[in-house]
């Protein structure tokens, strides 16, 4: 008994089992109310679309963070400045075509990069981005932790966020 203090064996048929009265550890799951949320802010000027948006995906997700779980959001919320000043690499700006269906016979919609900076160029973040999130009820609530903005002004002064080099 000085192997296992407060545990004991049985010998069933063959068949030795060990049970130990007690657990030297224990399983963390994060859950809503345990989960800390930090404000970062990303510079998106001269860097590469795909590139960043991955990392940023990490980053919404909270895969850096130890107590990681996939069913709760316990990532940061993530403020992008400089959407405007992003860059493709290649051809990419004109030849990459963006899919979309209307739901209606023939309604299928063709935009380009180009296309898409010219309405807005955080749409390009925002649609890389959410391409790297999940695909579910968590993935969309995610989304809700990203604010891109054009310029390098923003208006969340008041959540003191810190500035990460991706």
């Amino acid at each position: 008994m000085s192997l296992f203090e407060g545990a004991y064996i049985i010998y069933s048929y063959f068949i030795k089992i060990i049970r130990v009265d007690t657990l030297s550890y224990k399983t963390i799951s994060a859950n809503k109310a345990s989960v800390s949320k930090n404000w970062v802010i990303v510079d998106a000027d001269s860097k590469v679309l795909g590139r960043l948006a991955s990392e940023i995906a990490k980053v919404i997700n909270g895969k850096y963070k130890p107590d990681f779980s996939p069913h709760v959001d316990n990532g940061d919320n993530v403020i992008v400045l400089n959407a405007d000043k992003i860059k493709l690499t290649g051809k990419k700006w004109t030849d990459k075509v963006y899919v979309s269906h209307t739901g209606y016979p023939g309604g299928q919609k063709e935009t380009t990069p180009n296309q898409l900076k010219a309405k807005s160029s955080t749409l390009l973040v925002e649609r890389a981005v959410r391409g790297m999130l999940p695909k579910n009820r968590i993935g969309r609530q995610l989304f809700k932790n990203l604010y891109v903005y054009e310029g390098a002004e923003h208006p969340h002064e008041a959540q003191q966020p810190k500035e990460i080099k991706l």
